[in-house]
Formats: structure tokens, sequence, C-alpha cells
């Protein structure tokens, strides 16, 4: 993660040249500039010594905070990723329509996880533009950053950012009458300090990046959190909790679609949703879920993920003049219907459950095409990994272009997410998982270990 904020005399036009620099077609959810090194050495050369943004300093910005009443904003990026370049211009920029809000806050930029206190920064580790908004004192009032951000790198996202900034004053000003409130907010403990406490990133990496030689290689990207606490428990031999597997659901998960570039505006509600049955409509805006003050989609977000695997969750939401209170109700399996195919994370569950199989749940048009019924498992094969743990399927057979149509004896329709999720309860290292492909006209049965 990286990058701090300029004097516009100073910084202004070798700002611009960087950022035009990375702001290319994003084809791949983490698609990374050529040179990665020279990308965030430049962006600290550049930005270092900017006036308004604290560099890569924390304590430094909370201490700030304290000392000025300011609340803290603190930014998590990752430089070299190509993904979210519309919304860190439109922080950085000093002709941004953002500047004089920025202002009134204390700004911190931290370019990577290093030394990150998980105690205090939890939030979903797989984004690559991450924003946390804090009181001097440490609690925090909300969360910034999604995946409609992730994939729509050119929409700086400049209106959804400022609601969730004005929200976030309005919660300063009340505070610390509103306290209370925000408890649900706060970052659950943690048995790691940091993340180079985690024994799979323990004496790989150190606090402090090698800015001098391989800062690359030194640095600890968010995922690799995520990537950590899973492997945890397969090294463990334990069932992996169907959170880490399905971390941070988006708000379509109970069938909520946010409108784009608002804080939390409902642009449209799933028909036999949750939260069409919790009475919810388009143009609500969400105001509160599980008791806490909601900012942005990052907030429901939080919520969900700490959410029960089934059960009822309070929300109220302003429509027009009127406070409207609902119940959404969470049905057994509910994670399941998120969406994880674009997060890096599952690179690595893709290894543990499918061998490097990436999978796509072939469309009903195709599936008339090739004679398969509707509601029948049908995974095409779009890629097969070639190397270390990704070879696995490979070697086990699998080819592009497969189509599995039954599996650990279930051939019934799914996602590759809630396959995924199946696999990895059901099945530990080891175990060998039996599968039946269509490979052109030829049925196969073959079969690809559980890593």
């Amino acid at each position: 993660m990286y990058a701090p904020n300029f004097s516009p005399l100073r910084s202004f036009a070798p700002l611009v040249s960087l950022l035009a620099t990375l702001a290319l077609p994003l084809a791949l959810p983490a698609e990374t500039v050529a040179d990665s090194k020279g990308a965030v050495l430049k962006d600290r050369a550049l930005l270092g010594e900017d006036p308004r943004w604290i560099y890569d300093d924390y304590e430094r910005a909370f201490a700030e905070g304290k000392r000025s009443g300011k609340p803290v904003l603190v930014v998590l990026r990752c430089i070299p990723c190509l993904a979210c370049i519309g919304i860190d211009s439109a922080l950085l920029l000093e002709h941004s329509s953002l500047s004089t809000l920025l202002d009134r806050f204390v700004c911190v930029r931290v370019v990577n996880a290093n030394a990150l206190d998980l105690s205090r920064f939890e939030f979903d580790f797989d984004l690559s533009f991450s924003a946390l908004i804090f009181h001097g004192d440490g609690t925090l009032y909300g969360r910034y950053g999604s995946w409609t951000h992730q994939k729509n790198p050119t929409d700086n996202g400049t209106d959804g950012l400022r609601e969730t900034l004005e929200k976030a004053l309005a919660l300063h000003a009340e505070y610390p009458g509103n306290k209370q409130s925000l408890a649900g907010k706060q970052a659950h403990p943690s048995p790691y300090k940091t993340p180079v406490d985690m024994p799979t990133l323990a004496g790989k990496y150190t606090r402090e990046l090698d800015w001098e030689g391989q800062v690359m290689k030194s640095c600890v990207h968010c995922h690799q959190i995520g990537d950590a606490l899973r492997t945890e428990f397969r090294n463990r031999k334990e069932r992996v909790p169907t959170k880490l597997i399905f971390p941070f659901p988006g708000p379509e998960t109970i069938g909520l679609e946010l409108a784009a570039n608002t804080a939390a505006t409902l642009k449209a509600v799933a028909p036999g949703s949750a939260a069409e049955h919790a009475g919810l409509r388009a143009n609500d805006q969400l105001y509160a879920l599980a008791g806490q003050p909601i900012l942005s989609s990052a907030d429901v977000s939080w919520v969900l993920h700490h959410s029960p695997d089934s059960g009822s969750l309070p929300v109220v939401v302003r429509r027009g003049s009127e406070t409207v209170s609902g119940s959404l109700e969470l049905g057994t399996g509910w994670r399941t219907h998120a969406d994880i195919s674009r997060r890096v994370g599952t690179w690595g569950m893709r290894a543990m459950a499918l061998g490097g199989l990436l999978l796509e749940d072939l469309p009903d048009a195709q599936r008339e095409e090739r004679g398969l019924g509707k509601q029948g498992l049908a995974l095409l094969v779009k890629h097969v990994g070639e190397y270390k743990e990704h070879a696995a399927a490979k070697k086990a057979g699998f080819k592009k272009d497969d189509v599995i149509v039954a599996a650990a004896d279930s051939s019934a329709r799914e996602s590759e997410s809630a396959f995924i999720g199946r696999l990895l309860a059901r099945f530990q290292p080891g175990d060998a998982v039996p599968a039946t492909v269509l490979r052109g006209a030829e049925r196969l049965d073959l079969k690809w270990p559980i890593q």
C-alpha cells in the first residue's frame, strides 16, 4: 500500500505523471504495474514529505488527532495494484473536490501491512484500497472501500467518499456521547500483535520495509493476513471457518444493491431476498445495521462478516423524512451466496480445494448448447494452474475447457464460490475428491487432491 499528498506548486506535475503511469486498463482484479518497485519508490520520493499526509506512521497520526481534536483518516493502499486508482487520485490531487474536506482530518497513508496493529485494524484484507476513520483515542467511526470500487478503477467514487467522510465528521461531533453505539464497529481481539507475528509470516518478514534493497519482497500485502489465518486452520487439520472462506460479504449477499457513488443509498432490492422481506426499498438510506451507524458499504460488509450463520439483524433506514425500522432474517447458509471469485485470497483457496483450477458456472445458454440442464452442476474449467500447489489438478488429469458435472457426491448446481466452501468444509489435506467431467463428448471420472 502507498501514497501521501502534495502541494500543487511543488509536486503536482510529477504526481499527475505518476497517476497517468498507473491508470492503465484493468483486465484482472490484481493486475499490477510492470515496475512495481519503481512505482513504490517513486511514490515515496514524491510524497514522503507532503504537508497534508503523514506518511506510513499511524501512531504519529493518532497522537496528532488527540492534540488537534481532529478525526484520523487512515488510508491503506497497495500502490502497484491498478485497482482503485480513481479513488486514490481523488484523495491525492490538490485540485480534487475532497481537498477542503480532508483539511478537517488528520490524514495518514499506510503502504504495507507489516506493522499493522491487528487489534486495531480489521477490515477486508483483499481490497487494494481501504480507509478507516478513527477518533484520536483509537475508537473507530467507520470503514470505506468496496468491490464496486475495486472493479472500476476509473471511477473515482468521490461523491460516495465525501458522504462517508461527512458522516464520520457528524459522529465525531457527537463523540463521546455516541461511544456505546460504536462498540460493534471496533476490531476484535487478535492472537497476534502484527502480521509478522503470525506463524506462516514470522521469520519471512520484519516490521520495516527494505527500502534500500528488496522493497517489494519485504512487503506483507494485506491479503496475506487472510491467507495466513486460513492456512493455520489447514495446518492444524481443522475446518476453516465459513467467515474466512466468505469474508466481508457484500451488500448484494442479502439482496441489497447500493447506488454508485453514494455512501449507503439503496439503488435496488432483490426480489425474494432478506432485504425485501425486511421491507427495504430503493432510495432508502441505510442508517444503522445491527445497532451500528452505517457510513458506507464497507460498514455493511463489516456487520455481515461478524453476523451469525443464521438469525436476525435489526436495520434502520431513512425514507424521505421518515425513519423506518425492520429486521433482516439471515437464513442458514446465507454466506455461501457471496461471490468470492475476484478476491486475491481466493487463489490460495483454489489451491487448497481445487488443486489450482479456476472454475465458472456455465450460463444457461451454454448449458443448452451442450445439452445440460439448468439445475445440475456444470463448472467450466477456465484455467489450470501449472506451478507448485496450483499444479495438483493438472497432474491429476484435469484440462482447460473440461466441464465438472459431479463432484464430492453432488451434482446440484452451484457457483465456484459455494463449491470451494463446500469442499473446504468437508475435506482435509490428503483427501482425494472424486469428480466427473465432460471433455467434449467424453465422460471421465477423475480425482484431485485436497491440499
